[in-house]
């Protein structure tokens, strides 16, 4: 089974404050590589992302406060890997955790990636070791995200995950060529605002079979924080590339972790569980459309009654009659600014929004990230407006 890995990070968020997220819901385009997929057209996905990178580190408006920036899984390419780090080293500000997948590499490379960053993930190190001291398996297409945290203090850290479980098109019957599979997810504790939160490659969330599950250990590993130390799991982020975001499976999921009635479940109680996923635009070469990609989701405690708004670019429903408020939005490529509602439940007498989206951006035809009015959307409704 997956390790759950507990990582210490210097992240001085406002305390008694909503934190604020950005999902970059932006199409990928893949191809069958030699190792797993890799993305067909590299420089324009490069250029939409700088221009992504260029928006966070001006901080006009309010982004000023962004505390977390989601992108797809293999949105990024792996020759851009560097010039990334660089920018979030360079231009993004203090207490920024930016979350991203990479397009796929061999074991090989992962692993060399995985000593370059020692300090941050050692413990995945010995785990990866275990798998290649046992087979022939260096050459395996890794499916890889991620996390980089800028401290408080400026400091960047990097650390790194391998997705445990792949989809279809990502498993053969010829072992070589199979998706490798993570050992390891991180939790991250933040201190000192004490705010917890992990990071989830899409399918992830979901695996299970007769003897254990990755969800479950993940209910177990905050439960016990929760005892031990009266903390819990804040915020669950989960990166995609996803054709089936309203698959069965998921609902299946989200209503247990959100509505288990055999146990006391307090370490996930108030979870917020973010979905970013890839958008409509989104091409995967060798494998059959089985969807519509796009759909990133905002899932919290249903005790947080979601007003009811029903717009082109987002809904707030139960997921079909699950115990649980959504915050859906559409499949188009679009940024998505909203806070993440705090940890404790409102005053029941209260009219307050605790989940708001301050702003939508869409990609141009010049080529630019542009915010989309409340006319575009709807007559008269600005975002952010309560509802």
């Amino acid at each position: 089974m997956v390790q759950i890995i507990d990582k210490k990070v210097n992240l001085e968020f406002p305390l008694g404050h909503h934190l604020h997220c950005l999902i970059a819901q932006i199409p990928n385009h893949l191809r069958r590589a030699e190792a797993g997929f890799a993305l067909a057209e590299p420089v324009r996905k490069w250029a939409q992302v700088e221009a992504l990178l260029d928006l966070v580190a001006a901080g006009e408006s309010n982004l000023k406060k962004l505390h977390f920036l989601m992108l797809p899984e293999s949105s990024i390419p792996f020759a851009r890997f560097d010039d990334l780090l660089e920018r979030i080293r360079a231009g993004f500000r203090p207490n920024t955790v930016t979350m991203f997948g990479v397009e796929h590499v061999t074991l090989k490379v992962f692993r060399e990636l995985l000593e370059r960053f020692r300090d941050d993930n050692g413990e995945a190190i010995e785990l990866v070791d275990r798998d290649i001291d046992s087979g022939d398996v260096l050459e395996m297409p890794v499916n890889w995200c991620c996390t980089a945290v800028k401290e408080a203090d400026g400091r960047l850290r990097v650390f790194l995950e391998a997705k445990s479980h792949p989809f279809h098109g990502e498993e053969f019957l010829d072992k070589v060529h199979d998706l490798y599979r993570g050992r390891h997810f991180y939790l991250f504790r933040s201190r000192p605002s004490c705010f917890n939160f992990m990071v989830l490659i899409c399918l992830d969330y979901l695996y299970r079979d007769l003897y254990a599950s990755n969800i479950r250990q993940i209910v177990d590993h905050a439960n016990q924080l929760y005892f031990s130390t009266r903390q819990g799991l804040d915020a669950l982020f989960v990166i995609q590339c996803n054709p089936k975001p309203e698959h069965r499976a998921y609902w299946e999921v989200l209503t247990g972790f959100y509505g288990e009635y055999l146990e006391d479940t307090p370490g996930v109680r108030e979870t917020v569980t973010v979905f970013g996923n890839a958008s409509a635009e989104t091409r995967i070469e060798d494998a059959p459309a089985a969807g519509e990609f796009g759909r990133s989701a905002v899932v919290i405690n249903r005790h947080h009654k979601l007003a009811k708004v029903e717009l082109p670019e987002f809904a707030t429903d139960d997921f079909g009659g699950a115990p649980l408020c959504r915050l859906r939005f559409g499949t188009g490529t679009r940024l998505y600014y909203f806070n993440l509602p705090q940890h404790h439940e409102l005053d029941p007498r209260t009219t307050r929004v605790p989940l708001k989206v301050h702003a939508i951006m869409r990609w141009s035809t010049e080529e630019r990230w542009v915010r989309v009015t409340g006319e575009e959307m709807v007559g008269g409704f600005e975002i952010g407006q309560e509802v």
